[in-house]
């Protein structure tokens, strides 16, 4: 009697698999209890609006109202963004270089460094700001830090020998300080180029 059942199954399967094959394209293959497809619910309309939005080529735009303030019309250089000498740095990084100098004394080393970071907000493009936050991060034993800090130092002293002589010694100092001698012969190289 099982038998009966189970070999009937395979073709009530595959009857089920072909009807639901069967629809035409664009039909529902869903068929409801009363065996009438269903035909799939039209979306809804929106209005359609006739104008269209003009268009224009580029020689024939409308012209635009013209600002009230003159526009700098000079044309850019294409030369490099840096500029020939560093920036000096502000009254208020100023000050705030002198405090972290009396905290690094002190030896309050996490106070110093949140002065010479806020100094560093205020002149973004000071030299000097940047290699004290590389001489705090040297006493703070945060060398690698300490070697980005005097290249970004390097990077925005411009043409000023001065500043970068100090940026290269410092550095040389820092690579020694990291064991990687190499380095800091070229620094100092660099250094006495200037």
């Amino acid at each position: 009697m099982i038998k009966k059942h189970v070999s009937g199954l395979p073709v009530a399967i595959a009857m089920l698999v072909l009807a639901g094959c069967a629809s035409a394209p664009g039909e529902s293959i869903y068929v409801p209890v009363g065996g009438q497809p269903s035909q799939a619910p039209e979306p809804p309309r929106t209005e359609q609006r006739t104008e269209t939005a003009p268009v224009y080529r580029k020689s024939e735009q409308p012209t635009m109202v013209e600002p009230s303030e003159p526009v700098d019309r000079t044309p850019r250089s294409s030369g490099p963004s840096y500029r020939d000498s560093g920036e000096q740095m502000s009254p208020a990084a100023l000050s705030l270089v002198r405090e972290a100098d009396a905290l690094l004394a002190q030896g309050n080393v996490p106070a110093a460094l949140g002065r010479l970071e806020r100094a560093q907000r205020i002149s973004p493009r000071s030299a000097a700001v940047y290699y004290k936050l590389s001489q705090a991060y040297v006493v703070n034993e945060q060398l690698g830090t300490a070697e980005q800090f005097a290249l970004k130092g390097l990077s925005v002293s411009g043409s000023d020998a001065r500043m970068q002589r100090a940026g290269w010694l410092l550095l040389a100092d820092i690579r020694r300080a990291r064991g990687n001698v190499a380095g800091a012969d070229q620094a100092e190289e660099r250094a006495s180029a200037l």
